[in-house]
């Protein structure tokens, strides 16, 4: 076996094992972040994910129906507020966003017909420089 090739298996090795730490931190987080999705809520049975350094912005995009109300959940990290997330229309026109809120961990939307949103998260810079983003969303029963 050549040195370049045994560079390449650790650098390999390396990448898969940060890869499943990544993995673990998003999975707590998660974790964490399930106990926004109340009783009342039935969640849709996705994890939205992204990893974000400082000034990334990940971009979710979803159908919300008609004459249902959504609870959003947006974490990062193991306490509240390091997330911000906002919720725009197709034309992107902004909806709503917890920035104007303390970066609350949820909020709930009332959608009186149903629409295609985008919803985009980004870590607050003043609490964090990077991590695991994640939304979970559920519908009132």
């Amino acid at each position: 076996m050549t040195m370049r090739s045994i560079l390449l298996s650790i650098a390999i090795g390396t990448g898969l094992l940060l890869a499943g730490d990544m993995k673990a931190q998003c999975d707590t987080i998660a974790s964490i972040c399930e106990k926004n999705i109340t009783a009342e809520y039935i969640p849709d049975g996705q994890f939205y994910r992204a990893l974000l350094r400082e000034d990334e912005v990940a971009e979710f995009n979803l159908t919300l129906f008609g004459g249902a109300t959504y609870r959003v959940a947006a974490c990062s990290g193991t306490t509240d507020g390091n997330l911000i997330f906002s919720v725009y229309d197709k034309e992107r026109n902004l909806l709503f966003s917890n920035k104007e809120f303390n970066n609350d961990p949820y909020w709930d939307l009332v959608v009186a017909n149903t629409l295609d949103v985008v919803i985009n998260a980004e870590l607050d810079p003043t609490k964090a420089n990077s991590g695991c983003a994640v939304l979970l969303i559920g519908f009132k029963k």
